[in-house]
């Protein structure tokens, strides 16, 4: 749960202190904007083929190699004095990362009993979300408070804190050992739809959140404090929706994906419909934000159960689909940003979320596999 949290802060900790990286390299924002964008595309493109990689190699050895791939990286970005050692810093990161989601669901999981799989899949979850609602916040307020350099050198300390823990204390074992090596419900059809759903929600997700903040002030009306107050109000919702979701996970492992997607669709939908009213878009925003983070956590899951072969390649394939969608939605909004104006990419992005919703609703999975 460290690592996790420790990863998706690295992940996400420059969209926070992008001024005071730009400010101290002496280069653009945009140069500092594509230190996140290359971050998304090498998740996507390295998860599935490092996982491939290293499919025979005991994944406490794994774990390990990838937590001192986070701290080396972390304290060579901490160092830079310049923006390209700054820039393979954060690659070094995301290929650690790019791996990481795929090995450490089957290693949690196969630590406890098979009947608890979905909440230890909502406890690395929630590790993942605090990473928006505490780490990033945190580091952000460090960075701008001393310089931007010390909230990665924190960073490096947890995940040392993360490696040593992990080295001494987690079993040898090979990969395919365990019951969460592979598929609990093998089910190709299934697995197919999953992956095709968490791309188009991730796509749809993400072409609106890029542009929030403008979306915010221009059609909602709302100051930049109070938009500052509402992407707190974000982060706790999706902390809210991880923690509940975690809990039914076990027991409607494949409604929940569904019950997640459709009220990203409502929330998405409604923030189109009516974020012209305060109040609505507060509500709205909030759906969208309780949402967010269960996607992804319930796709996760869905593959534990529904992967045809070894559930890390299943994972590692999740992520890389879901991370270009990702990168896919930031650049649609982008593009229809100047065409149809905020308000319609919110539209195209409620439309793109309820089409991964049909997806799955005509794509029933098999009796008799656990579903209650």
């Amino acid at each position: 749960m460290l690592a996790a949290f420790t990863f998706n802060t690295a992940e996400n900790l420059p969209v926070g202190l992008l001024e005071n990286i730009s400010a101290g390299l002496r280069v653009s924002l945009s140069a500092v904007g594509y230190l996140i964008t290359a971050y998304g595309v090498t998740v996507a493109v390295a998860s599935l083929p490092l996982a491939h990689l290293v499919r025979a190699v005991p994944r406490r050895h794994v774990l390990t190699a990838l937590l001192t791939a986070l701290v080396v990286s972390s304290l060579v970005a901490a160092v830079a004095g310049a923006y390209w050692p700054l820039f393979a810093a954060r690659l070094l990161t995301a290929l650690a990362q790019a791996l990481f989601w795929a090995v450490t669901g089957p290693v949690a999981v196969g630590l406890f009993r098979p009947e608890a799989r979905g909440r230890v899949v909502g406890a690395l979850s929630v590790a993942g979300s605090l990473a928006l609602v505490l780490g990033v916040p945190a580091g952000t307020w460090l960075g701008r408070g001393t310089d931007w350099p010390v909230p990665l050198t924190a960073l490096a300390g947890l995940g040392l804190l993360s490696l040593v823990t992990i080295a001494v204390l987690l079993p040898t074992s090979r990969p395919e050992e365990g019951h969460a090596a592979y598929g609990t419900s093998p089910d190709t059809r299934r697995f197919r739809a999953v992956l095709v759903a968490g791309a188009l929600s991730a796509t749809g997700a993400f072409a609106g959140y890029t542009y929030v903040v403008r979306f915010l002030g221009e059609v909602s009306g709302f100051s930049p404090d109070a938009v500052n107050a509402l992407f707190v109000a974000f982060g706790v919702a999706c902390l809210i929706g991880v923690s509940l979701t975690g809990a039914v996970l076990d027991r409607h492992p494949h409604a929940t994906l569904t019950t997640a997607v459709a009220t990203q669709t409502a929330g998405l939908l409604g923030l189109w419909a009516a974020g012209s009213e305060p109040v609505a878009a507060v509500v709205f925003l909030s759906l969208t934000g309780a949402a967010l983070g269960p996607v992804f956590m319930a796709t996760q899951n869905e593959m534990l159960h529904c992967a045809p072969g070894r559930t890390d390649l299943a994972l590692a394939a999740n992520s890389g689909v879901y991370n270009a969608g990702i990168a896919a939605g930031a650049g649609l909004g982008g593009l229809l940003l100047p065409l149809v104006g905020v308000r319609g990419v919110f539209l195209t992005s409620g439309l793109l979320t309820a089409a991964s919703c049909a997806v799955l609703l005509g794509e029933r999975p098999r009796t008799g596999r656990g579903e209650r």
